[in-house]
């Protein structure tokens, strides 16, 4: 009888907290048991949400008229009934018929998809123009022009580590949230160009209706008119290698003078932060910014600890051959990569304080405490190696 209670009580237990774990639609992002195509916030999208209901309307009337004529044919038709095959060899008006109603089906689907397909090509008068670029695992915002122009940042995946290994409770936001937001003006054409750095990718925000591929040396462009303010979720849509998953793209709509006063206090920050590699650092301020330098773009391949993943993605605690050996060798590295591995070139991702600054914090992290050659790193000696 203790043994039945304690069972129930278990599965009470079990049952009030499935009950009380709520989930929740995500903010700018798919809802939950949504299992139609979103609806979206641009005309785009709305007509790819039209074109997709009305091929489902065809799809089922073809699929119950065929169906119910051969299943009445068979119930009604039967041996058993005493029905006796007609015997004909050919019929004007069945061939007539079988040719023309598809004929008419396609142009029922042709004519308002090439519409739709022609509109989402036609990047003509934008008001407003990013440069948008791939990298393994992360999204680069380059505005071209507007009020914002000359603004440009990197966009990271900003769910915590302890999150992604389980850790702690998942937000509604899981993988779909990132550190700086492409922000754009309401009711407004907004270009985008699109590029990679490495591989190919694949930028998506269903809301808006976009999806266009990433290809490394070539510029693919395409747009969007959002209509009401708020805030976008999408994912890189292409498989570009381990950490795909981790590739969010969140996009901020917002009212124009909004829109005015964020891209007036990015130019100021920009402007504050700008580093001077010309300018010697204390080892203290290295150590503090390539600590974010390293969780913003190393940690994905070789962790928090330093242990890396081989042998794909060796170890830098300890390593000998590296953080523990003369600085060039590692400077180089960083800025050009390691051709026939993983390691991708940093040279146009980071400027030299934060390649600096990521070598300084290598050499001082995980029980280093500068044990090697070249413990600091200063900006002036990246700028000798570039």
């Amino acid at each position: 009888m203790m043994k039945e209670k304690g069972v129930l009580g278990i599965c009470a237990l079990l049952f009030s907290s499935v009950a009380s774990a709520q989930i929740v639609d995500m903010p700018g992002g798919p809802a939950v048991n949504q299992l139609n195509v979103t609806r979206g916030v641009t005309q785009i999208a709305r007509d790819i949400w039209d074109l997709h209901t009305l091929l489902l309307v065809i799809c089922a009337l073809i699929f119950i008229g065929v169906f119910g004529v051969m299943f009445y044919s068979i119930l009604m038709h039967r041996k058993s009934k005493g029905a006796v095959p007609a015997k004909f060899h050919e019929h004007v008006g069945v061939e007539i018929a079988w040719t023309v109603i598809p004929f008419l089906i396609i142009i029922a689907m042709a004519v308002p998809a090439t519409r739709a397909v022609v509109a989402m090509k036609d990047t003509t008068n934008a008001d407003l123009t990013v440069l948008v670029t791939g990298y393994q695992w992360k999204w680069g915002y380059e505005y071209l022009d507007g009020p914002a122009q000359g603004v440009k940042f990197l966009a990271n995946l900003s769910t915590p580590r302890e999150q992604i290994e389980g850790n702690a409770p998942k937000s509604n936001t899981y993988l779909i949230e990132t550190d700086r937001h492409m922000v754009v003006p309401i009711n407004k054409k907004v270009r985008v160009v699109l590029t990679a750095n490495d591989v190919i990718h694949s930028w998506m925000v269903p809301d808006f209706g976009v999806k266009q591929d990433a290809m490394p040396g070539v510029l693919r462009d395409t747009w969007f008119r959002a209509e009401k303010a708020g805030i976008y979720r999408g994912q890189c849509a292409e498989l570009c290698g381990k950490d795909h998953a981790f590739m969010p793209i969140v996009v901020e709509v917002m009212e124009q003078a909004d829109y005015e006063q964020w891209a007036n206090e990015q130019r100021q920050a920009m402007q504050a932060a700008a580093d001077d590699p010309t300018k010697t650092y204390e080892l203290a301020d290295l150590i503090e910014r390539g600590q974010k330098v390293y969780a913003a773009n190393c940690i994905a391949c070789h962790q928090a600890n330093g242990q890396g993943m081989p042998p794909t993605f060796p170890a830098l605690a300890g390593n000998d051959t590296t953080v523990l050996a003369p600085m060039k060798d590692q400077i180089e590295i960083i800025l050009n990569g390691r051709q026939g591995t993983a390691m991708a070139p940093f040279r146009d991702l980071l400027n030299d304080v934060e390649i600096a600054a990521v070598a300084t914090y290598t050499r001082q992290a995980w029980g280093h405490n500068g044990k090697g050659p070249d413990p600091v790193v200063q900006p002036s000696d990246v700028t000798a190696l570039r």
